[in-house]
């Protein structure tokens, strides 16, 4: 009779199991709630640990939020921010994911771009706020571009990464069955490099996402960035805390989204995991 053991939860670079692992993560949240009312408990703010001007409690930041529908055009915000990412991202992927996937095919054009694309990466996001502005001027051009600029570098090189990861063994396959070199690219770099490409824009719509705030500072009128800026210049912390939980959710709900499509675009990954 063959016994098998399961491995200890605390193993190293042990994954819990799936049930275990969202209990796990819903027990961190609540717990971390918790802390915050206990925190913020109290009739008056000289009962209170931490002072309502500087941590409002769940209940106050919740009670807050008609408040924010329907005087501040809540929705019209997340509206105008999607739309500014969407743009912007779209652009930089109908971009940056061809010519990635080219330098990637013929890195010749990969030592070409390379350089561009590393400095591209490092430059300090604020620094293409005064760029853009003086490049497009203040409206929703300046904002779509921003997005563009800021991300198109990471999506370049996520794609030339996952073209340069297929393995040499399918491109002599197909060049050994008589492939010419566009066969070879669009029929075995292109499909076996695509679910990493998929990935790789997955992950960086949320870095998009964060990106957006700080162009939504400038001469915005809707914008979570917006009413982030206005919300601290008035004082109303309970609107900051709930702008950012809903900033929060927005992503996450972007995100399984994107996983939903990845499972159905790419589904024999989910079964040989």
């Amino acid at each position: 009779m063959v016994t098998t053991t399961r491995p200890p939860l605390f193993g190293l670079r042990v994954a819990p199991p799936a049930m275990v692992g969202r209990a796990i993560g819903l027990g961190a949240i609540a717990l971390c709630v918790a802390l915050w009312w206990a925190f913020t408990w109290g009739a008056t703010p000289e009962s209170r640990l931490i002072s309502p001007v500087v941590l409002p409690s769940p209940g106050e930041v919740l009670r807050s939020l008609p408040t924010l529908w329907r005087e501040r055009a809540l929705l019209e915000s997340i509206a105008a921010t999607l739309r500014r990412v969407l743009s912007g991202f779209l652009l930089a992927i109908v971009v940056g994911v061809p010519i990635g996937i080219v330098a990637g095919a013929y890195r010749v054009f990969d030592a070409a771009l390379a350089p561009l694309a590393l400095f591209g990466r490092n430059i300090p996001i604020a620094a293409l706020i005064p760029l853009t502005i003086l490049w497009f001027g203040i409206e929703e051009t300046q904002k779509t571009m921003f997005i563009f600029l800021a991300t198109v570098p990471f999506i370049f090189s996520g794609a030339v990464d996952a073209v340069v990861a297929v393995h040499e063994r399918y491109v002599e396959t197909a060049q050994t069955l008589g492939a010419s070199p566009r066969q070879v690219v669009g029929k075995v770099l292109i499909a076996l490099a695509l679910p990493s490409i998929y990935n790789n824009l997955r992950s960086l719509f949320g870095l998009a996402f964060g990106y957006i705030m700080l162009a939504e500072l400038i001469n915005a009128k809707y914008g979570l960035g917006y009413l982030l800026s206005t919300s601290q210049r008035r004082g109303l912390t309970e609107h900051i805390i709930l702008i950012l939980m809903i900033i929060g959710l927005v992503a996450f709900g972007i995100d399984r989204l994107l996983y939903w499509f990845q499972l159905r675009l790419f589904p024999y990954l989910q079964r040989a995991e």
